[in-house]
């Protein structure tokens, strides 16, 4: 007996003509991965974030609303300064929430991150054009290293550096301040009875400056001296520690006040730390203005690192040509120099600053 199957001779024999397409009854359209390009969308700055909430300044209008990320944008986020398009309900409606669909081409981008091996970037400001380092003469003390480490995020996200040194009527920064003579960055003296504020005008006027600085330095003074409006929470110095008070926590966008001029100061949170994974090592070498001439000098090959055979930097030292804190320039950019080769030593400018 045979079991192959034979049809029937008055069967059709199946083909795909014989499948039944079931209807789509929604009418929905299949699904793409091709965004809308909001051509036409409104733009807005951005000048906080608070838990998700974007508070977005519309352009051309003095209106503040409140917006989410689109879906698109939700993995790198925008940051303060950024210049984003808005989708979605832009009404002054209670509880109205906009869309963030799209981020405009960034100018600058300053980013610092946790430690030197943090490969994690944390984005600080988007779109500054001027960094102001701002540290107190005392209480807290100086610390040149961490000064070091601003000017290398500085130069590295192509911003233009300003030193503010406040409380200079609790000591004379003239020996802090030698550290740096060879730098050609702005200096700005600024005492608790006068806080310099026409040099700072003149500096601030038609720039977009981050303010950056240790806890307890008196930014939050300087920003509500520029723009009172802003009411910026202000605290003193911890007397056991020796360490300023957390008083800002998120970092804000602040526009000047019209007396002082056209221009916007980002505030933000005091840090102790600034690691720098992120800089490039020629951005850093840059970044000690007053050791690149002799760094150029040096051999094609040389590292600049202490065991560099026949570095030119400690030629310099040797000959004195670098000054009294020469010596005290170079190792502060071996020390930064070996942290982010290796990735692994966070301690050194932690117990160094």
């Amino acid at each position: 007996m045979s079991w192959l199957y034979e049809p029937d001779p008055g069967q059709n024999d199946l083909d795909e003509t014989d499948v039944r397409v079931r209807p789509n009854p929604k009418g929905n359209k299949p699904r793409t991965k091709k965004r809308p390009e909001h051509k036409e969308a409104p733009i807005g700055l951005v000048l906080g974030v608070d838990v998700g909430r974007y508070r977005v300044l519309l352009e051309d209008e003095e209106r503040v609303i409140n917006a989410t990320l689109g879906k698109e944008l939700r993995k790198h986020g925008a940051a303060v300064g950024d210049n984003v398009a808005l989708a979605g309900d832009i009404s002054e409606t209670v509880g109205a929430l906009a869309r963030i669909v799209r981020i405009e081409p960034r100018t600058s981008l300053l980013r610092r991150s946790a430690d030197d091996s943090d490969l994690v970037e944390r984005v600080i400001v988007a779109n500054a054009t001027q960094m102001a380092i701002v540290v107190a003469i005392a209480n807290p003390e100086p610390r040149t290293r961490l000064i070091d480490r601003y000017l290398a995020a500085a130069y590295d996200a192509g911003l233009k550096p300003i030193l503010i040194i406040t409380k200079t009527d609790l000591a004379d920064p003239a020996e802090f301040l030698a550290n740096f003579s060879g730098l050609s960055i702005p200096v700005v003296l600024n005492r608790s009875d006068d806080p310099a504020l026409p040099r700072l005008r003149e500096l601030l006027d038609g720039q977009t400056t981050v303010f950056v600085g240790h806890s307890g330095v008196g930014k939050s003074t300087l920003v509500n001296a520029l723009a009172p409006h802003a009411l910026r929470a202000t605290g003193g110095v911890n007397a056991v520690t020796g360490r300023g008070r957390h008083t800002s926590s998120s970092v804000r966008a602040i526009q000047l006040d019209e007396t002082v001029g056209q221009g916007w100061i980002i505030d933000t949170p005091g840090v102790r730390s600034f690691g720098l994974g992120h800089v490039k090592p020629e951005n850093l070498l840059k970044s000690f203005e007053d050791l690149w001439s002799v760094i150029e000098t040096c051999p094609r090959d040389c590292t600049h690192a202490a065991d560099a055979p026949d570095c030119e930097l400690d030629t310099a030292i040797a000959n004195g040509t670098l000054g009294e804190h020469g010596a005290s320039r170079v190792d502060s950019l071996r020390r930064l120099m070996t942290s982010l080769a290796t990735h692994s030593d966070k301690s050194i400018d932690k117990s160094a600053e």
